[in-house]
């Protein structure tokens, strides 16, 4: 790997304690990059990839580089566990990111395209067309492009047109055959059209804007085109609300998403091509400097490699993988599955995507909504599937046939806010109580309650997961869901729920580890437990590790002699392998076809037995502090082996691991036995359900 977070930290590295929270996602991003680097993954997976680094490359720019932009315009200094400054920090990401978006393009124009033309799917360049294929092209510009083309002059009476965020554009210099001015016009590339022009065969593909430059004689009629250059901005959107002050915060969030469109310009990427004289124009226009121009040779915006990725090519995709149910879910005439006399039995847990979505948490939720003796429904929604959602739609079923139904939508779900808006309007419309959380805190948690009247009594069902209820990210993230008839978590839900409603100031429950009340506390009690037995040992596995306080209560276990096993997807501050410092801690990532999401939390010993965590809660102060986080304890035993399954076939991943070094640096894992997690647990599931 050529990212390495001790190379960008002044002064003495053996001093460095907690590597930067930023630096660690870079190094992230970098491993999803590998995977579109590397030869053995079939040609449209790689794509896939190159559009995922592309996205999550620029939703980093608008949420955490936007952020250390203000903090440096805000004079804020000190404070970091790492001690880089933001200015350090922008420094160290501009240096690492330009390499990384130089190998990205690289991969696309030198690798992954000629072997995909090999196949092909053969990417083009408008120069590279026949006058057949333009005249083709030049029908589609006319009849699909071009009425939705606005060409925008800049001049005294024009001013520098708004450039919106995440958009791709033309800059455009022409002139007046009867005046030597040239003149400055800007044309967007619409995000509504598709990425990629297909011609005639099929199989050949044009960039948008490379169609729309050769027929800007078409929207400037009359004037001599001089030249044009691409580029596209990227502009801070984050926010922050101050929902103390705020008398309604659905509009006040409504607000704040018009300003994000009109945030400050925080990244401009132009092409090596562009003049010196446009590049002025742009950086004195866009309010920016020189600092926030990156150079790429284009195509710009390969995240619309993920349109190539639906093409109908399963040869040059990952063999298909069909859902499994849970065996204990699994009945051939689905009428006649009493999803809460099994829950009855015993706790059920499912593992996504290998474990179906649709055949357990959203049955678990239909069959609430349309059996008569459910009385209520308490649901947590963060990120759901858009139009369509069939946890959205049973919620509102369930409504419209008398049922108590509370719906917690956070308004504040970054990137989600708009629809998250939508969703809860349409559920007051259908009768559901709408809530949206506490006062300065994140409902980030993701559980679902159901009341329901048996023989007299009242019994209380519940699902308590790591991901979201969104059916469509369940096929491709990694996640745990516990669906359980437990009385004590059943009452647990309740008076988290009355937290989330209400007024209630709950600070204590029976087996949830809720945040931000007993999450950090009792993280810590574990981790301190482990450090004093001569037996102690944890292992846990989580998206991120960023939390200080918590890095050094795993520091002193270490040095306790605590052996440590972490599995961490992306973020990770704590530095392992240290002498005197943290050399029982061991550090891997598991990066490959599926997203790595779910928490999983174990401390113990095979003689004292493990205590499992599971929930929705990473190691970060947000997560921690900022969030309602609910976690449970998994009691059951064989739920407890299925967990343990799970953490071996991680730590014994070979194809998919990296480690993470002292020195700050991601290195593959040496194949010995071939063990691909993913693959791994496919074939469990399988076995499992007896396909």
């Amino acid at each position: 790997m050529t990212v390495g977070i001790l190379d960008e930290h002044p002064g003495d590295p053996d001093e460095v304690r907690f590597f930067n929270r930023e630096l660690s996602w870079v190094q992230f991003n970098e491993r999803v990059l590998a995977l579109a680097e590397d030869p053995a993954l079939p040609l449209l997976e790689r794509a896939k990839f190159l559009a995922i680094f592309q996205g999550n490359l620029d939703e980093f720019y608008q949420v955490r580089v936007a952020g250390l932009m203000e903090q440096v315009a805000a004079a804020v200094s000190g404070g970091n566990p790492d001690r880089l400054s933001p200015t350090q920090q922008l420094a160290a990401i501009d240096r690492l990111v330009s390499d990384l978006s130089r190998r990205h393009q690289a991969v696309f124009r030198h690798d992954l395209a000629p072997a995909l033309a090999a196949h092909d799917i053969v990417f083009c360049d408008w120069s590279d067309l026949d006058a057949g294929d333009r005249t083709h092209l030049g029908s589609i510009f006319e009849e699909r492009v071009y009425p939705v083309l606005t060409p925008l002059a800049v001049d005294p009476a024009h001013p520098f047109p708004y450039i919106s965020n995440l958009s791709m554009n033309l800059a455009v210099i022409v002139r007046d055959p009867a005046s030597p001015r040239e003149r400055f016009a800007r044309v967007k590339v619409p995000p509504v059209l598709p990425r990629f022009l297909v011609l005639p065969d099929g199989h050949r593909f044009v960039p948008l804007e490379q169609v729309i430059a050769a027929n800007l004689e078409r929207l400037f009629p009359g004037l001599e085109v001089l030249g044009h250059h691409v580029f596209r901005v990227t502009r801070n959107a984050d926010f922050e609300i101050e929902e103390e002050e705020a008398d309604d915060l659905l509009l006040a969030i409504e607000s704040e998403l018009t300003r994000r469109r009109f945030g400050r310009v925080v990244r401009l990427e132009v092409e090596p091509t562009m003049s010196e004289e446009i590049r002025d124009l742009l950086v004195r226009e866009l309010e920016i400097t020189r600092d926030e121009v990156i150079e790429l040779p284009g195509p710009l915006d390969l995240a619309g490699l993920w349109a190539l990725y639906d093409l109908d090519r399963p040869e040059l995709k990952e063999p298909a993988f069909r859902r499994t149910t849970q065996p204990r879910l699994d009945l051939t005439d689905e009428e006649d599955l009493d999803i809460f006399e099994v829950l009855r039995e015993g706790d059920v847990l499912v593992q996504h995507p290998y474990d179906s979505f649709t055949t357990s948490v959203q049955r678990f939720i239909e069959a609430a909504a349309h059996d008569p003796s459910v009385l209520a429904i308490k649901q947590t929604l963060y990120r759901t599937s858009g139009p369509g959602s069939p946890v959205i739609r049973a919620l509102i079923d369930a409504a419209e046939a008398g049922k108590q139904v509370v719906a917690l939508v956070e308004l504040k779900a970054r990137f989600d806010e708009e629809a998250n808006i939508e969703w809860a309007r349409a559920l007051e419309e259908a009768g559901v109580h709408v809530a949206y959380g506490v006062v300065g805190l994140k409902t980030h948690t993701k559980i679902s309650m159901v009341v329901r009247s048996e023989s007299g009594r009242v019994r209380r069902y519940a699902h308590i997961g790591t991901g979201n209820y969104n059916d469509r990210t369940a096929r491709i993230y990694e996640d745990l869901g516990l669906l359980t008839a437990d009385p004590d978590l059943g009452a647990d839900l309740s008076d988290l729920f009355n937290v989330l409603t209400g007024y209630s100031q709950q600070s204590e429950y029976r087996k949830l580890l809720v945040a931000p009340t007993t999450f950090r506390r009792r993280m810590l009690e574990l981790i301190e437990r482990e450090a004093q037995a001569e037996d102690g040992h944890i292992v846990a596995k989580m998206n991120s590790l960023v939390d200080a306080t918590i890095i050094d209560a795993l520091y002193d276990a270490s040095q306790r002699g605590t052996p440590i096993e972490l599995i961490v997807r992306g973020i990770c501050c704590l530095r392992p392998g240290v002498p005197g410092l943290s050399e029982t801690i061991h550090v891997r990532s598991i990066v490959g076809r599926y997203l790595e999401h779910s928490r999983i939390y174990r401390f113990g010993s095979p003689a004292r037995g493990h205590d499992y965590v599971i929930g929705s809660g990473d190691l970060m102060p947000r997560n921690l502090d900022r969030r309602v986080e609910a976690l449970a304890l998994v009691e059951d035993p064989l739920l407890k082996d299925r967990l343990e399954e799970i953490l071996e076939v991680n730590l014994a991943d070979d194809l998919l691991a990296w480690e993470l070094l002292a020195d700050g640096r991601w290195r593959r894992v040496p194949t010995e036995r071939g063990i691909d997690t993913h693959r791994t647990l496919e074939e469990r599931a399988r076995l499992r359900s007896g396909s």
